[in-house]
C-alpha cells in the first residue's frame, strides 16, 4: 500500500491511498500478554546480533560494491538481498466495515472516493450497510530482534488487526505501539516472539548523494520478498504531504503495498521507509529518510505519540525581493510574517520582519526548514536562535513550548493519559498542556459523553475546575472526579494561540 499522487500539477492536494490500503489504529488482544519493550538501540557500533530460525549469526549487512570502472563493475546484488530479506516483513491489516454512507458517495469529486478505497466512487459497503471487514497490504522491516517492526502510519491507521508474516514463512499477532501521522511513521511490536529475529539497522540518509545506488524490497500487490533497485534521483523533496516533508525520492520500482518497506544503501543500511508514488507516472518513488525515523522512535517507543518543539511564528521563505525590501544582505533565511499572541516567540522577543538563519546547530535556508528544525528539538528545551534584524546579526535565547494540534489533524493520545475511570464517566481524557504553561489538555471527547454535551473539544486547556485553579491532569482529575454527582460544574479554558478564556459547564453524571 503506497500513497499515490494523481499528477505533478496537483501534488498541493494530498497523497491518494491506493485501493490496497486499509487504514487504523489497532489495539492488543485482552487476552494476550504484552510482550517486553526493550529500549531501542539502533546506532552504528552497537547493534545487538540476530539469529536466523536455524541459529545461524546474523549481523547487519555490508556490502562493498565494486569500483566504477573496475572489472567486473556491474555484479550481482543477490549476496546484499540474501543477507537484509529476511528482515523485511508483509503486514497484513484488517478493518472493521464502517456503517452505509448511501447518497453520500454521489458527486464526491474525482479521486477523492478513490482516496478512501472506493472502486469508481461505489459505495464499498454495499446497499444493505453490511459488509466484511476491510482487508490491506503493506510492508515493515524488523529494526530490533525482539520483534519491533517499522512501517507507515497509513498501514495501520484505523486497523482493528494486525498480523505481520516474515520471509521465512512465520506470522505473528503484533501490537501499534506508536504512531506519527504527520511523518507517516509508525511501530509495531510483534507478539509471542521466541529467540530472536533477523534484523535491520537504519543508516545514515544525510551521507546519501543524488547517483547512489539504492534498493527496495516491499510486498507490492501481495507479491512476498519482490526486489527492485535504482539510484537516489533527489533529496529533500516537498510533496506537499504534511508539514515535514523532506522525502528521498528514487527511481527503484516501487507499487502499491511496497509502503513501509525500506529502502537500502549499498551496505545493507535502511537508509529510507518506501511512502509514496506520483500517480500516472513510473521511476517517481518517494521514501522518508532514515534519520528523521531514527529522531521520532524515542517517544514513539515510550508514549506511542511525537511531541513537538513549537515557537509560534508564521514563517515564509526570504526571496531575493524581500530581501532587497528589507534592506538585508542574506541570501537564504525564513522571514517572520506573524507573531502568536503569548507563544515562546512571542515572550523570547522575536518580532515581525525578523529573518531567521539558524536554530541551534542547524542552519535555516528556507521557512520548512525552520519548521523542521524547531520539530526535532524537545517540548520545554531552551534554543539559540540567530536573526538578522534591521541589518544587524544577533542570537536570541527561546524555550520552546509544545506545538499544538492543527485543525484537521489527529489528535494522538499518549499511553500516560487520564486514567480509565475519568475518561469512562465523563467521556474525557487529559495530558499535560503541550504548550508548557500548565493546565490539562483535552485529547479526545467521547460521542455523546457528557463532556462533549459541554462543548468540550480535543486542543482545549482546563486552567480551573469548578472553584479550583489547576496546573496539571492530577489536580483537572482530582476535582473532576470528586464532584457531586448530578451537580454542574464550572469549568475555566483556553485554547493555545488564542487569546481569551472560555467558560463551560459540565454535567457529572449519577454514579
Amino acid at each position: 500500500m503506497v500513497r499515490t499522487l494523481p499528477s505533478r500539477r496537483h501534488l498541493a492536494r494530498a497523497l491518494t491511498l491506493m485501493p490496497l490500503v486499509a487504514l487504523g489504529a489497532c489495539k492488543p488482544a485482552a487476552d494476550v500478554a504484552p510482550p517486553s519493550r526493550p529500549t531501542l538501540s539502533l546506532k552504528s557500533g552497537s547493534t545487538p546480533t540476530a539469529t536466523t530460525p536455524s541459529g545461524a549469526k546474523v549481523e547487519p549487512a555490508v556490502y562493498s560494491a565494486p569500483t566504477p570502472g573496475s572489472p567486473g563493475a556491474l555484479m550481482s546484488l543477490a549476496p546484499l538481498v540474501d543477507t537484509v530479506k529476511g528482515a523485511v516483513v508483509n503486514v497484513e491489516v484488517q478493518a472493521r466495515a464502517r456503517p452505509a454512507m448511501g447518497g453520500m458517495m454521489q458527486g464526491l469529486p474525482p479521486g477523492l472516493a478513490e482516496r478512501f478505497g472506493m472502486q469508481g466512487g461505489q459505495n464499498p459497503f454495499g446497499e444493505g450497510g453490511g459488509a466484511p471487514a476491510k482487508q490491506g497490504l503493506g510492508s515493515g522491516f524488523i529494526v530490533d530482534p525482539s520483534g519491533l517492526v517499522i512501517t507507515n502510519n497509513h498501514v495501520v491507521e484505523g486497523a482493528d488487526t494486525v498480523r505481520v508474516k516474515l520471509e521465512d514463512g512465520r506470522a505473528f499477532d503484533a501490537e501499534v505501539l506508536g504512531r506519527d501521522s504527520l511523518t507517516d511513521v509508525a511501530l509495531i511490536q510483534l507478539k509471542g516472539v521466541s529467540g530472536k529475529l533477523p534484523f535491520v539497522k537504519l543508516g545514515d540518509s544525510d551521507g546519501l548523494r543524488v547517483g547512489d545506488p539504492v534498493m527496495a524490497i516491499g510486498n507490492p500487490f501481495g507479491l512476498a520478498s519482490s526486489v527492485s533497485a535504482g539510484i537516489l534521483s533527489a533529496r529533500a523533496r516537498d510533496i506537499h504531504a504534511g508539514p515535514y516533508d523532506d522525502f528521498l525520492q528514487t527511481d527503484a520500482a516501487i507499487n502499491p503495498g511496497n509502503s513501509g518497506g525500506p529502502l537500502f544503501n549499498m551496505k545493507g543500511e535502511v537508509v529510507g521507509m518506501n511512502t509514496a508514488i506520483i500517480g500516472g507516472a513510473t521511476g517517481i518513488g518517494f521514501a522518508v529518510p532514515a534519520n528523521l525515523i531514527q529522531a521520532l522512535l524515542p517517544q514513539l517507543q515510550e508514549t506511542g505519540v511525537v511531541r513537538r518543539g513549537w515557537v509560534g511564528l508564521a514563517v515564509q521563505d526570504l526571496t531575493p525581493e524581500l530581501a532587497r525590501a528589507l534592506r538585508v544582505d542574506a541570501a537564504k533565511g525564513a522571514v517572520v510574517a506573524g507573531v502568536s499572541a503569548g507563544g515562546p516567540g512571542e515572550k523570547a522577543g522575536l518580532r515581525e520582519e525578523d529573518i531567521i538563519t539558524s536554530v541551534g546547530e542547524r542552519a535555516v535556508d528556507s521557512a520548512g526548514s525552520l519548521t523542521r528544525a524547531v520539530a526535532l528539538l524537545k517540548p520545554g528545551s531552551e534554543v539559540k536562535v540567530s536573526l538578522v534584524r534591521g541589518g544587524r546579526t544577533m542570537e536570541v535565547p527561546v524555550k520552546l513550548g509544545t506545538r499544538p494540534t492543527q485543525r484537521g489533524e489527529e489528535e494522538m493520545t499518549p499511553r500516560d493519559a487520564t486514567p480509565a475511570p475519568l475518561s469512562k464517566r465523563l467521556g474525557l481524557r487529559l495530558s499535560e498542556a503541550q504548550d508548557g504553561s500548565g493546565g490539562a489538555q483535552v485529547v479526545a471527547v467521547e460521542s455523546g459523553s457528557a463532556a462533549e454535551r459541554a462543548g468540550l473539544m480535543p486542543g482545549m486547556v482546563l486552567t480551573q475546575v469548578g472553584d479550583q485553579k489547576v496546573s496539571g491532569v492530577a489536580e483537572a482529575a482530582q476535582a473532576l472526579t470528586s464532584a457531586e454527582p448530578g451537580s454542574a460544574l464550572l469549568l475555566r479554558a483556553r485554547v493555545p494561540g488564542q487569546d481569551g478564556a472560555l467558560l463551560r459547564a459540565i454535567e457529572v453524571p449519577q454514579r
